[in-house]
């Protein structure tokens, strides 16, 4: 069983930065892909960012040029560093992990954008 806690959600003004962490615990040999989902309200969730075993990143069109996922393999943590922020990204972050063919979420951290 993986555990996945996300943290570093807030209220930050538009433009502003937050970087959010997502610390995997449990039994987490097999972890591959992992990822970052959002949820607004009275929307569907939607993918933000993902990364592989080797680092590779992907990103939703929305986010491109302003978020940016990493991972530490030695902490089992994965970041999401968001700037520029917009209304637009206020939601509830998930942070999503893969092993063997089974997705594990956390619990979410808001992120709210508003001046």
């Amino acid at each position: 069983q993986v555990h996945l806690v996300e943290s570093g959600g807030g209220l930050v003004q538009p433009g502003g930065s937050l970087k959010l962490s997502c610390a995997a615990s449990g039994s987490i040999f097999g972890i591959g892909l992992m990822g970052w989902y959002r949820q607004a309200p009275e929307k569907e969730r939607e993918l933000v960012a993902t990364t592989t075993n080797d680092g590779r990143p992907n990103y939703a069109d929305a986010v491109k040029g302003r978020f940016t996922v990493s991972r530490d393999f030695g902490k089992n943590t994965m970041y999401l560093q968001m700037n520029s922020l917009m209304s637009e990204d206020t939601a509830v972050y998930y942070c999503c992990a893969r092993q063997y063919g089974r997705d594990y979420w956390g619990q979410g951290t808001q992120v709210t954008v508003s001046s």
